[in-house]
């Protein structure tokens, strides 16, 4: 532990922080709301009664003894944080470890004029570890402290300018192109978590758009829509459908809207600077050093208009903990390429030579689906309709991995690998030979009659240390891969 006296005064978290922190405290009371709500719905008013004023007050005092034992002291070289009442931690950060300082603004701190600020380090990435954190500071504390550390590192301070001063950025997204973001972010697992939420609360709540009943209380007699739903079940299994794919997009919008409002992308002295949000502003540096690899998204709809997505997979974490960043929502191949060039890598060449994986893939994939074929078969035999849409779930599935095996290939291209996979869902990793931290060769009895293995290949960064991979090559093909990838370590 460092000497106090080489430290500056003790600092506390801004008092308003009894009040912006209470969302947090909320959240992770989420369990104690639950139960308030059983009570409620059992009419155990009594005892709702005597337990919402308890967890209130837990709350107000959990947040005011962490307000009141947290404390900062900033020295010419590192910063300290103190916190803790029965367990009290002691940490000191040298400012040469921080990497950069991110500044996030949720609305109610923006309200406030406060700012949360977080100390990005070499230990940081996939970890949920608060400690390098100032949760409610002010604005101008932030921005000092920000404009300190990188001056102490020897790293450019960029002087606050308005909109109108800047340079122009590497990227940036106006609000049409953040509207068109979100109707292209429509998402199957949202759909299918809509459908869920429709066929357990929808029908507690009245809202189930896949049943006769509820069109029936929709729309007026004599409509023809209304008709042809009393008619024909699956006239409303159509409709249903339909109003659950308008709430996915709208739900997309919205969510994107929120996220990717005002982004920008600017080079900063030390890397990328993305600032984006509508409620809650993010100001997020990222290291050029400390990019891993980079993800080039896609799918069909996107691919056809010429659009696609860019994340960057770092050792530092962004506002979600995560170190997957995305620094271009909705991009052109140009605008692509303009972001990597200011990484320093080259354009992926068109008439690079690509590997194909085996068409194991798809038969792999096929006989573990077999195991479904019997229960599908006895549901077919006592209900043919769901026993039909079991086949046809299973047939679709089986199509999807013969599309997601045309488009996966993979290329050494000098000192990095690509790898293409997906078809709905379509990436493309760019992964520099020296980010590799492993490379494993897994098989298992189905590939071993086919003659496959594929290949685990381990890079440090993103969600703790993510793994990429190319699947199901000819064993041989697998091992000399594997050489070639290890004899870059």
């Amino acid at each position: 532990m460092s000497d106090d006296a080489s430290l500056g005064p003790v600092e506390r978290l801004h008092p308003l922080f009894l009040i912006t922190g209470l969302g947090a405290s909320l959240r992770r009371a989420g369990g104690a709301f639950a139960a308030l709500g059983y009570f409620a719905v059992s009419g155990q008013w009594k005892l709702m009664a005597i337990v919402a004023p308890v967890l209130a007050l837990t709350l107000v005092a959990g947040l005011f003894l962490y307000w009141r034992h947290f404390e900062f002291r900033v020295g010419a070289s590192e910063i300290r944080i103190d916190h803790g009442l029965l367990t009290r931690t002691h940490r000191s950060i040298p400012f040469d470890r921080i990497q950069d300082v991110d500044i996030t603004q949720p609305l109610l701190a923006r309200l406030f004029g406060l700012a949360r600020v977080k100390f990005e380090t070499g230990g940081s990435a996939g970890g949920k570890d608060d400690d390098g954190v100032l949760q409610a500071v002010s604005l101008e504390r932030a921005q000092a402290l920000r404009a300190q550390i990188r001056a102490q590192r020897g790293i450019a301070v960029e002087a606050p300018a308005s909109a109108a001063m800047e340079p122009p950025p590497i990227f940036a997204m106006d609000l049409r192109r953040v509207l068109l973001a979100g109707l292209l972010n429509f998402s199957l697992v949202v759909l299918a978590g809509l459908f869920g939420l429709s066929q357990t609360l929808g029908q507690i709540a009245g809202f189930d758009p896949l049943s006769r009943r509820f069109w029936l209380g929709l729309l007026a007699a004599g409509s023809p829509l209304l008709d042809l739903i009393l008619a024909h079940q699956l006239v409303a299994a159509f409709a249903g459908l339909a109003v659950l794919v308008l709430l996915g997009l709208v739900t997309g919008t919205v969510r994107t809207v929120l996220r990717e409002y005002g982004f920008r992308l600017d080079r900063s002295g030390i890397g990328l600077r993305r600032r984006r949000g509508l409620l809650t502003l993010t100001d997020v540096t990222l290291p050029i050093r400390r990019i891993q690899a980079a993800i080039v998204g896609s799918g069909p709809l996107r691919a056809a208009f010429g659009w696609r997505d860019l994340k960057l997979q770092s050792l530092a974490r962004d506002e979600t903990t995560k170190g997957d960043h995305i620094v271009a929502p909705l991009a052109d191949e140009a605008e692509v390429g303009v972001i990597l060039a200011e990484l320093g890598w080259r354009p992926v060449e068109p008439e690079l030579h690509w590997g194909h994986v085996s068409p194991a893939y798809v038969w792999t994939f096929t006989f573990g689906m077999a195991v479904f074929v019997f229960p599908a078969t006895i549901q077919f035999l006592f209900a043919p309709t769901l026993g039909i849409a079991a086949f046809a779930a299973i047939g679709i599935l089986i199509a999807l991995r013969w599309l997601d095996w045309s488009r996966t290939r993979y290329a050494l291209d000098g000192d990095r690998l690509l790898v293409r996979r997906g078809w709905w869902r379509r990436r493309m990793v760019i992964l520099p030979l020296t980010s590799v931290q492993s490379v494993d060769l897994t098989e298992n009895f189905i590939s071993r009659r086919f003659g496959t293995a594929s290949l685990l290949i381990g890079v440090a960064g993103g969600s703790g240390f993510s793994a990429h991979g190319v699947p199901a090559l000819p064993r041989e093909t697998a091992r000399g891969l594997r050489a070639e990838l290890l004899a870059n370590f």
